[in-house]
C-alpha cells in the first residue's frame, strides 16, 4: 500500500504564497487520482481539490478556485499544492490523499 508524506508547511502572512509537497512510496502513484484536503482548528476536514493520474483535469473546491493549484510529477512520484493570497482562515492541517490512504498532514499558520 502506498504511504504519503506530505511537507512544506509553516507560518506565513495573509496574502503570502507557499507550496506543499506530497512524496509518495512507490510507483502506483501516477496511476491514482490525486487529492488535497485541510483541515481547521474546530473544523471538520475540508476537501481542496483533485487531480487525474496525468495531471490533465483538476477540480477545485469554489473557496480555493484561482488562488491554489495542484500539479504533480509521476516521474519523482511527488504532488504540489501551490497556494497564493492565503487568508488567515487557511491555518489548517493540509493532507494528501490517494484512494483510502491519507498523509500525516502539514501544518501551515496563516498570520501576521
Amino acid at each position: 500500500q502506498v504511504q504519503l508524506v506530505e511537507s512544506g508547511g509553516r507560518v506565513v502572512q495573509p496574502g503570502g504564497s507557499l507550496t506543499l509537497s506530497c512524496a509518495a512510496s512507490d510507483s502506483s502513484f501516477g496511476t491514482l487520482n490525486m487529492s488535497w484536503y485541510r483541515q481547521a482548528p474546530g473544523h471538520q476536514r475540508e476537501w481542496i481539490g483533485t487531480t487525474t493520474p496525468t495531471g490533465a483535469y483538476t477540480n477545485y473546491a469554489d473557496s480555493v478556485k484561482g488562488r491554489f493549484t495542484i500539479s504533480r510529477d509521476n516521474a519523482k512520484n511527488i504532488a504540489y499544492l501551490q497556494m497564493s493570497s492565503l487568508k488567515s482562515e487557511g491555518t489548517a492541517i493540509y493532507y494528501c490523499k490517494q484512494m483510502s490512504v491519507w498523509g500525516q498532514g502539514t501544518h501551515i499558520t496563516v498570520s501576521s
